[in-house]
């Protein structure tokens, strides 16, 4: 049995905020809070807002903002001696980290995030930054260190009935069951965070979950109309709260869901569009997975011979291997091999 989903992000004054509040929400009432506390003198709920105040610009795709904001919030942490918050600034940082592309600096601020968290004694903060090692692990390809990690994080979410944490954890061993070709498991997982997040009234988490269910339809069973359907319901979920990078997520695998399904002009027209909201949010890594689409596609459509197409490849494969996505490095040396080409060479 779960309780309502909660935002633990949201503290202090602005714990009244709900996990499906929309970002736009969240960042006025935060930065009303932030300037309300700083007239106080209140050095933790400054803190306490900045982090707020970080997470929806970074959600909003609005990095520079979201990058200045978490480093105030840990800066005023770090003099009012507060560890806690210290670890929730610096799990923001982070995750913004894995966001841009900067998965090393990812790595390194996740890790200080769940040693704050631990040190000062706050069992969620550590949560959220294990898990957030456990999704940059599982992104750059290592599986079977994210997927131990990722078990560990749901025994201890069902334990504690944390719906949000149960289903985060349940997604990312659906995505690496997906990413190793075990279709059945990754549904049944993907299945079971949805209807937890159905219940506990998780938008957010329901939305990431009907994406993943998409993508098992549309590769396993072939059934393109009924993943755009899905996919479809899950977009408003994103628009409801301004969800700005899922969003695009979301689009990207309308992309792949049309590039699989043979249709390759709309697949790339969505990639294209996709691209261009990638390159809005600074997100490197949906930019470069769209360009690998992107590629693929125009080769189908015979608007790119296969040495160009080739070159392409080759190109991302070194912005994969630069950035730590060896999974996805991994998919270009495939396309690669269907193009007939050796992914040895120069980009």
């Amino acid at each position: 049995m779960y309780a309502k989903a909660f935002a633990p992000e949201y503290q202090g004054a602005l714990t009244t905020l709900s996990v499906n509040s929309s970002l736009t929400d969240v960042l006025d009432r935060a930065t009303e809070q932030l300037r309300t506390a700083e007239a106080d003198g209140d050095q933790r709920e400054v803190a306490r807002a900045g982090l707020a105040v970080a997470e929806a610009h970074r959600r909003l795709g609005q990095v520079p903002q979201a990058d200045a904001a978490w480093k105030a919030s840990y800066r005023t942490a770090r003099a009012a001696g507060d560890l806690g918050a210290m670890a929730w600034a610096v799990w923001s940082g982070g995750t913004l980290a894995r966001q841009r592309g900067a998965l090393p600096l990812a790595r390194r601020l996740l890790a200080l995030a769940a040693d704050l968290g631990k040190r000062g004694d706050d069992v969620v903060a550590r949560g959220y930054a294990l898990a957030g090692l456990a999704e940059t692990g599982r992104i750059q390809g290592d599986f079977q260190a994210a997927g131990r990690l990722h078990e560990q994080l749901l025994a201890e979410a069902r334990k504690r009935g944390e719906a949000r944490h149960t289903v985060w954890a349940l997604e990312g061993i659906a995505q690496i069951h997906r990413n190793t070709g075990d279709f059945d498991r990754a549904l049944a997982l993907f299945e079971e965070a949805a209807a937890i997040a159905r219940g506990a009234d998780d938008r957010r988490g329901w939305a990431w979950a009907q994406r993943g269910i998409a993508d098992i339809v549309s590769v396993r069973d072939g059934d393109a109309d009924r993943a755009l359907r899905i996919l479809e319901q899950a977009e408003r979920a994103c628009r409801r709260m301004n969800l700005t990078s899922a969003l695009a997520y979301n689009h990207k695998m309308r992309a792949n869901v049309l590039f699989r399904a043979r249709r390759y002009r709309q697949a790339r027209r969505a990639y294209e569009e996709t691209l261009a909201e990638f390159s809005a949010i600074d997100e490197l890594r949906g930019q470069a997975l769209c360009r690998l689409g992107l590629a693929k596609t125009l080769y189908r459509l015979g608007e790119r011979d296969s040495a160009r197409t080739a070159t392409e490849l080759r190109t991302l494969r070194a912005e994969f291997r630069r950035i730590g996505l060896y999974h996805a490095a991994d998919m270009t040396d495939k396309a690669l091999a269907e193009l007939g080409t050796p992914a040895e060479g120069a980009p």
